[in-house]
This record gives C-alpha cells, sequence and structure tokens, in this order.
C-alpha cells in the first residue's frame, strides 16, 4: 500500500514540475473584466428559441452562417467546407471551399461573398464558379477570416478574427487575451483590400449602420462591440457601444432599421472570468489535453441591441437540445434564423 502511495505521489510530483517548466503555447496577459450581468429584466430567461422552427435537422453539419439570395433560398457553409442551399427539405451542395467557411453575404450582383477562415476572402458567382478575392493585406496573410457586410457601393467590410492563431485554435486566441484581430475594406472596383482597425481582441462579427456611415465589430473575448465610423465628423475613430455583454458575441446582423443582432454561442463562464486577471492560471491550462480546457455551456442565446448599445431583446434556450451554441442570426422578412458552429440544423423563427 505504501509503495502505491510513494508511487502516486511521485507521479504527481512530475507532472507538477512538468506544469510548472514547460514553456507555455501561450504569451497570456492580464485584464480585468466586469462581473457578468445577471440574466433578469431584458436578459431574463425565456423559452423563445425553443419555439424556432429547425430546417435540414440532421443533414447538416456546422450551419456557422446563413445567407439568403435574391429568391428567399437559404444558403449555409458546412464544417466540412460545403456550401449548400436548402430547397425544402432537400440539401444541395453548390461548391467546396477546400477550408472552413464562415461569415457570408450575396451581394448585389447575386454572387456569394464568402469569409472563409482557411482560404481568405472568396467569392461564389452564380454560375457556380468559385474564385478568391483576398488572401492578404498589406504583405500579412489572413489567418482566420471570420465575418462580413456589403455596402450598397459594393465595398465588402470584413474581419481576420486573429492574425496569430488559426480556426481549430481559436480558444488559444480566447486565453492568450492579446488583440490580434483587423477589420478591413475590399472595393470589387479597384480589386484592392486595406487596413481600417487593428489591435482588436478576437474581431468577429460585422454589420454595417442603418445608414451605413459605420461599421459595428464584435470583440468575443472582451464581450462588447465597438463602432467604426466611416464618414461624417468622426469618420476614422472608433469606440466600444456595447460593453460587458452577457455571453461572448459572435457574427452580427443589421436589419438596416437600426436594429443590430448578436449571437453568443455561450453565455460568459466564470472560470474565464477569473483567469482573465490570473494569466499564470490560463498559460498552466493550455497544457492540459483539450478536455479539460474550458468548453462552451450547452445554451441557445441571443440578443438585440439599438445603435447605441442598448439591449433591446434576449432569446433564450436553456436546455440547449433546440438550439445551441448560436453562432449567427439573420433577419429576414420577418423571420429569423440561427446558425450554429456545431449543430446540425438550423433555426428559423
Amino acid at each position: 500500500m505504501k509503495k502505491t502511495v510513494m508511487i502516486a505521489l511521485v507521479l504527481l510530483a512530475g507532472l507538477v514540475a512538468w506544469l510548472l517548466l514547460t514553456p507555455s503555447p501561450i504569451d497570456a496577459v492580464a485584464w480585468q473584466p466586469a462581473k457578468a450581468p445577471a440574466f433578469s429584466g431584458v436578459l431574463a430567461v425565456n423559452k423563445q428559441l425553443q419555439k424556432a422552427e429547425l430546417l435540414a435537422r440532421g443533414k447538416i453539419h456546422g450551419p456557422e452562417d446563413i445567407a439568403i439570395d435574391a429568391q428567399g433560398r437559404v444558403h449555409a457553409g458546412l464544417a466540412d467546407g460545403r456550401i449548400v442551399r436548402l430547397d425544402g427539405d432537400k440539401v444541395t451542395t453548390l461548391a467546396n471551399t477546400g477550408g472552413r467557411p464562415l461569415g457570408m453575404v450575396f451581394d448585389a450582383a447575386g454572387n456569394l461573398v464568402i469569409c472563409d477562415s482557411w482560404k481568405g476572402l472568396l467569392q461564389l458567382a452564380p454560375d457556380g464558379r468559385m474564385s478568391t478575392l483576398v488572401t492578404a493585406v498589406d504583405g500579412v496573410p489572413l489567418s482566420f477570416t471570420d465575418d462580413l457586410d456589403i455596402a450598397s457601393d459594393g465595398k465588402i467590410y470584413f474581419t481576420d478574427a486573429s492574425t496569430k492563431y488559426h480556426q481549430p485554435d481559436y480558444v488559444l486566441d480566447l486565453l492568450e487575451g492579446r488583440p490580434y484581430g483587423r477589420l478591413y475594406v475590399y472595393d470589387p472596383a479597384t480589386r484592392t483590400a486595406r487596413l481600417l482597425l487593428k489591435d482588436l481582441y478576437f474581431a468577429n462579427g460585422v454589420a454595417l449602420s442603418k445608414n451605413q456611415d459605420a461599421v459595428f465589430i464584435s470583440e468575443t473575448y472582451r464581450y462588447r462591440i465597438r463602432k467604426f465610423w466611416l464618414s461624417g465628423p468622426k469618420a476614422g475613430t472608433d469606440e466600444i457601444i456595447a460593453d460587458n455583454l452577457p455571453g461572448l458575441p459572435d457574427n452580427i446582423n443589421s436589419d438596416r432599421n437600426g436594429i443590430i443582432w448578436i449571437a453568443l454561442p455561450s453565455p460568459r463562464k466564470a472560470i474565464a472570468d477569473v483567469s482573465a486577471s490570473n494569466p499564470w492560471m490560463r498559460k498552466l491550462m493550455v497544457k492540459l489535453p483539450r478536455a479539460f480546457w474550458p468548453k462552451p455551456d450547452r445554451y441557445g442565446l441571443a440578443i438585440a441591441i439599438d445603435e447605441n448599445g442598448r439591449i433591446i431583446r434576449s432569446m433564450h434556450d436553456a436546455s440547449g437540445d433546440h438550439l445551441r451554441m448560436i453562432t449567427s442570426v439573420y433577419p429576414y422578412q420577418g423571420h429569423l434564423y440561427f446558425g450554429s458552429l456545431e449543430n446540425d440544423r438550423i433555426g428559423k423563427l
């Protein structure tokens, strides 16, 4: 018995020494998040998401974002790289990016513009031809092309979530806590892209304002929405308009009438907030097997804000059985469509 205990203590001591002495793969920094808002008032738990109709249930995997064409047909990009269209109960494959399609929007000409986390900014023409628009800007490669919106003049505003980490390692970006994200604009008329804003904390969702004089960007790992002014007296400046959100904001979409819909894949996690001010905890955490890393809660959550950042609505599925890990909320003709990075369905409410 004593021999067994001694062996266990030696193994434990070895593990502790390895955790303390092995270099960490991340260079974590400290920050102090505010106390997470309670699920009360406008954020009170409800069952609205459980009322959603489920499209293509069991036939798809990981429809991270939703796009709808001029004919009202639903499109999504899947975990296996496919771009699919829903025709009633039928799922039709249109193309495969060979990467991981994330944000996607149709332009005025019917082209589907796609942010592929591995391939950059892509375009799928109505005839099925896939082309690459941007893979680098000013010599900086796109490492994690994430989300986009398209203005009425055709310009495409898009994010690179992290210039350091690729999509499979998004948790490393969260745990490191440094601003590797960027906002770009691509002009199809000149076929050139330029940097608008850098030093963003996981630059994720993108949505233009009602008057298209500004663009909103979600900074996932700071629980906030930033506004970058495109025109007017504040042109070229930015400000935080929604802070201390109840979850991690992912894709965002504007209804073009002053409402911004925000997908929150998971509510805030206490361990993430505690470790935020203790970078040593995160440095140790990433040395452990991924099974021990923080994971999103099994929960469905989406909110709406006005253009001043005020939360005006929340929608929940506390069970996570109907809709969970929501990564996009797409408003279209009186309905909301819900995408998910990991789920096997699209919600329609």
